[in-house]
């Protein structure tokens, strides 16, 4: 699996270079920077997904995803883009992560860090009230 990762990053690498060397330059974007889940019960996981594309002329490398909170995942498939081409950010909120007392609003990031000349790192915000945990029945 190491292997097949070091190969994938170096073809990925080398095809960046070659855009580089011939002027191309991936161009970053998504659909929203700003995704509001409104009320989320405690406990509770809920997904998103956001398109990402690639404006740009040259392939666009995603090279790490990050998130600000562990509450919070996020995967980009595929993480290499060709021009016009676009993947999906799947972004999941754990809405119970800190325990069953947490509630009240929160501000989450997910963090594109790409080859983007112009825009490197891109955040995609996450904004949640999360409510009292639902109470199961008898």
């Amino acid at each position: 699996m190491r292997r097949r990762f070091l190969t994938l990053l170096l073809l990925a690498l080398g095809a960046a270079l070659l855009a580089a060397c011939r002027g191309a330059a991936p161009a970053i974007a998504v659909e929203t920077t700003r995704l509001d889940l409104g009320d989320v019960a405690n406990g509770v996981v809920v997904t998103r997904d956001v398109v990402v594309t690639n404006r740009g002329d040259g392939p666009l490398v995603v090279e790490s995803i990050t998130t600000s909170c562990g509450c919070t995942t996020a995967t980009l498939e595929p993480m290499t883009l060709a021009p016009g081409a676009s993947g999906t950010l799947r972004i999941a909120f754990d809405a119970g992560a800190h325990g069953p007392a947490l509630t009240g609003p929160l501000v989450r990031q997910v963090f594109i860090n790409s080859n983007d000349p112009t825009r490197p790192e891109l955040a995609v915000e996450l904004a949640v009230n999360v409510t009292a945990p639902v109470a199961e029945g008898p």
